[in-house]
């Protein structure tokens, strides 16, 4: 660690990260449940009221990896504070919005708080030695995969006892005190990515991004083949090849295209691709289908609090098992708790297909299902924090959990549109459409198992002073002579 690392409290300096890593959680899963309420309060269409997760998704997607960038270039510490201060006047706007378009621009402020999620990665390995590293990096992935799935729970009670603002309201107190202590107690980070800012690669990489997600948000209501979304698709296409061509001839990359064709990066993201179809899938139509109605032969007519805490196994298995993956990746490796979650997800959505009549079949579904994400998604997080040099943690971990958003938002419109397709005019979809879209995140869910035997596998984590010798080469490349940063790879 460094002297100004040393200065302060890591332990205080991990509560801080761990606060705005909940609130940033919360905050993404928090309104899923309560759109039709936003609906009606703010007296606008169901098409309309999608854009308040749409704003938010589109706005993550570009600002994560560029506020990950510049944490890596200005300071990690300077940049976290910044998106926690956006995150926190998006949910006071939000909790003060009359009409949809003053919630939806709420929303898109929010959305720069994506940033968080690398900046935190970022700060704890400038922080803690090598063989604390994987415990606490489990930790930060755990809080951040649990919190959407408390958050589905936490929103039906909050509503209930007060309404829908103090779902924002709440996290907004939350995180003006998380703003000011991390502003008192992060450390500054020392290890920085020198240069400037490439405007053209930012524009591009926002415009392709925009466009992609556009389309496959908007596709389930204008139609996959539709000349909007053709164009949309089109356009992502154009854009991301002349992002690609910018950042391999820039001087300053915004992302480094060597640092991705790294093995253990690029097959990681990969995973987590595959594997944000099914988490996001699952947020939005398992709530869905336990509420239902029992008329349909399929529903339980479940409340929203209700529908919530049959969520609550997944987020809670999540947690505790992340809390565990630091000495199991030191025992067994990232590679090979990848895998093990991975394969244990499967089951989740195979028995989501053939066993869903009985609520109780759902309850263990998704206790089953926090086991093999909490597992995978620890896994994930440590494998690019220990892939990748300390000062491209940001920018690294910003993509992985903008890729895994990319993954969540094509598997929820493919989801959506089976589902919607099996309605038939009818005010419910049939039960086949469930039963269709649960085996599609089966499949998914199996592709992503079957990625994970390509991650290449850490056989030794190097000591601190390795790394510590490393950094000042780390432009030349992650492997030399074989060996990784944060370890071997086969």
């Amino acid at each position: 660690m460094t002297t100004a690392t040393q200065a302060r409290s890591p332990r205080a300096t991990f509560l801080v990260l761990a606060t705005a890593v909940t609130a940033y959680s919360l905050l993404q899963s928090l309104v899923l449940p309560v759109l039709p309420t936003i609906q009606v309060s703010l007296h606008t269409s169901q098409n309309t009221v999608t854009w308040v997760l749409t704003a938010y998704l589109l706005s993550a997607s570009v600002f994560t990896p560029i506020l990950g960038r510049l944490g890596d270039m200005f300071g990690k510490e300077r940049i976290l504070v910044f998106a926690l201060v956006a995150l926190a006047v998006g949910a006071l706007l939000a909790a003060l919005a009359q009409s949809i378009g003053v919630m939806i621009v709420a929303r898109a402020i929010q959305g720069i708080g994506g940033g968080v999620l690398p900046l935190a990665f970022g700060i704890v390995r400038d922080i803690y030695d090598d063989d604390r590293l994987p415990g606490v990096v489990g930790i930060i992935a755990g809080l951040a995969a649990a919190g959407g799935g408390i958050g589905v729970v936490l929103a039906g009670v909050i509503v209930k006892v007060f309404d829908y603002r103090w779902l924002f309201w709440l996290p907004m107190i939350v995180l003006i005190v998380a703003a000011a202590a991390a502003h008192l107690v992060v450390p500054r980070s020392t290890n920085r990515s020198p240069g400037r800012l490439n405007w053209w690669a930012i524009w591009l990489l926002s415009g392709w991004l925009i466009a992609l997600l556009l389309a496959v948000s908007e596709a389930p209501s204008w139609g996959w083949g539709s000349g909007r979304v053709r164009a949309m698709f089109v356009a992502a296409a154009v854009l991301g090849l002349a992002w690609i061509v910018v950042e391999t001839r820039s001087s300053h990359p915004l992302i480094d295209m060597r640092m991705m064709r790294v093995p253990v990066v690029w097959t990681t993201n990969l995973v987590a691709f595959l594997f944000g179809i099914g988490l996001y899938s699952t947020f939005t139509f398992v709530p869905e289908f336990l509420q239902a109605p029992t008329s349909t032969g399929y529903g339980f007519g479940a409340s929203i609090t209700r529908s919530g805490l049959v969520l609550l196994p997944m987020g809670t298995a999540m947690f505790a098992f992340s809390l565990m993956s630091g000495r199991l990746t030191a025992r067994f490796g990232s590679k090979s708790l990848l895998l093990t979650g991975s394969t244990v997800s499967i089951a989740t959505f195979v028995m989501l297909t053939v066993a869903n009549g009985q609520e109780w079949e759902l309850l263990v579904a998704m206790g089953v299902q926090g086991v093999g994400f909490g597992l995978a998604f620890a896994a994930m997080s440590s494998l690019i924090v220990e892939g990748v040099p300390a000062t491209q943690t940001g920018v690294a971990s910003g993509m992985n959990a903008n890729i895994r958003t990319i993954g969540g938002s094509i598997g929820a419109a493919v989801v959506s549109s089976i589902v919607a397709a099996s309605a038939h005019g009818r005010g419910y979809p049939a039960k086949s459409g469930y039963t269709h879209a649960f085996f599609v995140m089966t499949i998914a869910t199996a592709a992503a198992a079957a990625a994970t035997l390509l991650v290449p596998r850490v056989r030794r984590a190097v000591t601190t002073e390795e790394r510590r010798r490393s950094m000042p080469h780390a432009e030349l490349g992650i492997v030399a002579a074989g060996t990784l940063v944060g370890g071997d790879q086969e």
